[in-house]
């Protein structure tokens, strides 16, 4: 049974994986199909969140748009991300992020790895 299940995660999961951690500051491209064309929209925000492993791995990016908070959960093997790209890294001590949904302005920097 599990041999089956190998098989299934190995064919799903892609050969490059982007490298970013907790507390990165990215630029996630998505693919958007709309009718018969395709375009990429670009998602910024940082890295609050990782979860799974294998196929089955998320993580989650947060940015505030128009004074909102707006949080998404991308697969990281999904073949509607075109790139990932890490625009700063930053040095955090927590596993999750989730502390930043109450902070808002400056109390929400994250300090830069050295």
């Amino acid at each position: 049974m599990s041999t089956i299940l190998d098989k299934i995660t190995a064919e799903n999961e892609k050969a490059e994986v982007p490298q970013f951690e907790i507390g990165d500051g990215v630029k996630v491209s998505i693919k958007i199909k709309e009718g018969d064309k395709e375009r990429i929209q670009i998602f910024a925000g940082t890295v609050i969140a990782r979860d799974g492993d294998g196929a089955n791995e998320t993580f989650t990016v947060r940015r505030t748009s128009y004074g909102i908070g707006v949080e998404k959960v991308f697969p990281v093997h999904s073949p509607h991300i075109a790139k990932v790209e890490v625009e700063r890294s930053a040095h955090v001590r927590r596993a999750k992020l989730y502390y930043l949904r109450d902070l808002s302005g400056k109390k929400t920097r994250l300090r830069e790895k050295e």
